[in-house]
């Protein structure tokens, strides 16, 4: 059974009265959240996406909208006077345009009515450094060694032979883009996609440059100091702008973008902003109370144990956690849970102070001697009756 569709004013998240720009404003939200460029091999983001998509070219058209409101998702599968069914509904739809209006600024790509053979920013590059968990905290300064591309000196960035110019692609007559129609669930759409000939620039180059081979580009590695800021999370990703590749027809370059993995730490756990771990201690300084030396990401804190504490109990040291972002000044705090340590080998003497110390604070080891266990009464229970009915058989 086919799985029932839902609702598209619930799928955008609106209301039913929602104007224009607040559908849109949802559906850019959702498109970017689960776009398969930001989803790579994400089965059901790549549905919602769809999803949100079919609801978008719905209601962000005033006479599909008006259908849909009318008689639901019957207007697009032949019934209730729809359109004549789903293909119907979204004949001609120029999903193109749909999406380079709302990506336009996100993924690179012309906006609608633009063309592609114009200054166009550099691809992002990614890379990533792994730290370790203070270098989180605190914050560092790492090295990262990366190839990047740089304009051909010989042709300055055209590809074309010193003394030679590119030429008009023949393939899309120098507009960059080629429109293409095909068939899909939403009908037939026209798509708008960079010229493969051109790569976009609208010019094709005959003779290649010879020291970039045509690319206008040349390669060579390069070291790049990034800083990372103290109170940084493992996944987050630090944008060094202008660091990526080269922009197309006079674009600015892309940018760097670095993830930070966080190696684990052996004894610190990190919970947004604060730092838990755990600390042990003896039977004597939880029984007498005293200090102990608990270890933080800034050092050893000396820290007083109150008597008769207890395993479990937990130990807050104010601002000692992580920085915050945006101000490093705000830090969370350390919370230290205290474990109490049994020894595992005492010594003879230290094994009768323990039994002296036991009968002075409740004789628990003489009780649990003395303890008379359920089954223990049952069977004396028992045996009691058994005297008994021997007594009165004997007398009969």
């Amino acid at each position: 059974m086919a799985e029932a569709k839902r609702d598209y004013y619930e799928v955008l998240g609106v209301s039913k009265d929602a104007d224009d720009a607040t559908i849109k404003k949802a559906y850019r939200q959702l498109a970017k959240k689960y776009h398969p460029d930001m989803n790579p091999g994400d089965k059901e983001a790549e549905k919602k996406f769809k999803e949100a998509s079919e609801a978008y070219a719905v209601l962000s058209d005033a006479d599909k909208r008006r259908q849909y409101d009318q008689f639901g998702h019957a207007a697009f599968e032949g019934g209730a006077g729809g359109a004549g069914g789903f293909g119907g509904g979204f004949n001609g739809a120029d999903f193109g345009d749909i999406f380079g209006d709302i990506f336009g600024d996100l993924f690179g790509g012309p906006r609608r009515g633009g063309t592609s053979n114009g200054p166009m920013k550099g691809a992002n590059i990614r890379k990533s450094v792994r730290i370790t968990f203070e270098e989180a905290v605190h914050g560092c300064e790492k090295e990262l060694e990366l190839v990047l591309k740089d304009p051909c000196e010989d042709c300055h960035g055209t590809g074309a032979k010193p003394g030679t110019s590119p030429e008009t692609c023949p393939k899309c007559g120098g507009k960059g883009q080629i429109v293409y129609t095909s068939q899909s669930f939403f009908g037939t759409v026209q798509n708008v996609q960079t010229c493969p000939t051109c790569g976009g620039s609208g010019k094709v180059v005959k003779e290649k440059c010879p020291k970039c081979a045509g690319t206008g580009y040349t390669a060579s590695k390069k070291k790049i100091k990034v800083t990372i800021p103290a109170g940084i999370d493992n996944g987050q990703s630090i944008r060094i702008r202008e660091k990526g590749e080269p922009g197309v027809n006079g674009g600015p370059r892309g940018d760097l973008l670095v993830e930070v993995n966080v190696s684990r730490h052996p004894v610190f756990q990190r919970v947004d902003m604060n730092i838990l771990s755990t600390v042990s201690i003896s039977f004597a300084i939880a029984a007498l109370g005293g200090e102990i030396k608990i270890p933080t990401v800034d050092g050893d804190v000396v820290c007083t144990i109150k008597p008769g504490t207890k395993t479990g109990t937990k130990v807050r040291l104010t601002g000692k956690g992580v920085p915050s972002l945006r101000n490093s000044q705000v830090r969370g705090d350390h919370l230290v849970t205290v474990v109490i340590q049994t020894p595992d080998h005492l010594s003879a003497e230290a094994k009768e102070a323990l039994r002296r110390f036991d009968e002075l604070t409740g004789n628990t080891l003489k009780r649990s001697e003395n303890t008379e266990t359920a089954e223990d009464k049952k069977s004396k229970k028992k045996s009691f009756k058994e005297k008994v009915k021997e007594v009165f058989e004997d007398k009969e």
